[in-house]
């Protein structure tokens, strides 16, 4: 475990077992594709039209981009403010609307509570990375205890 002392920022937390599966997943839907349309005969690949030949690979982009949106989710805090990524959205979070980081038991994610009585999920810290994960959520918590103190006068 890490003491507060040692998470300095800026710091980012990133899962590590989604980045690896969505890497793999998508290099195997590439070797898969290829392998596939290699396979086929010139009469078979003949038979596809342009409009066909469009639409798998607009499904392929498709793929890829759920794939990346997966890859990018992340945790970011900085002196200032607390960026929270999960796949195509992100919030800006100062830190005393932070209120709480909890990554309770069976969650798939982190949850961030914050001072207007919603909460943020927080899909850069996840219970699937185990350890790694549990330590991430105890370093923005106590980090977050820190930040969101009052300053002394």
């Amino acid at each position: 475990m890490t003491s507060p002392e040692c998470v300095s920022v800026p710091h980012t937390w990133r899962p590590l077992g989604v980045r690896v599966v969505g890497a793999v997943a998508g290099l195997a839907l590439v070797a898969v594709v290829a392998a596939v349309w290699i396979g086929f005969s010139n009469d078979v690949r003949a038979q596809f039209s342009l409009l066909q030949i469009i639409t798998l690979i607009l499904l392929g982009l498709l793929a890829f981009s759920v794939l990346f949106a997966l890859m990018r989710c992340r945790v970011s805090a900085s002196e200032n403010e607390l960026l929270i990524v999960n796949g195509y959205r992100y919030y800006r979070l100062e830190w005393a609307q932070v209120v709480a980081v909890s990554l309770r038991r069976g969650a798939p994610w982190a949850s961030i509570d914050l001072s207007d009585g919603s909460t943020i999920s927080a899909m850069g810290i996840q219970s699937a990375d185990g350890a790694r994960g549990i330590a991430a959520a105890r370093e923005l918590k106590e980090l977050a205890a820190q930040k969101s103190a009052p300053e002394p006068d």
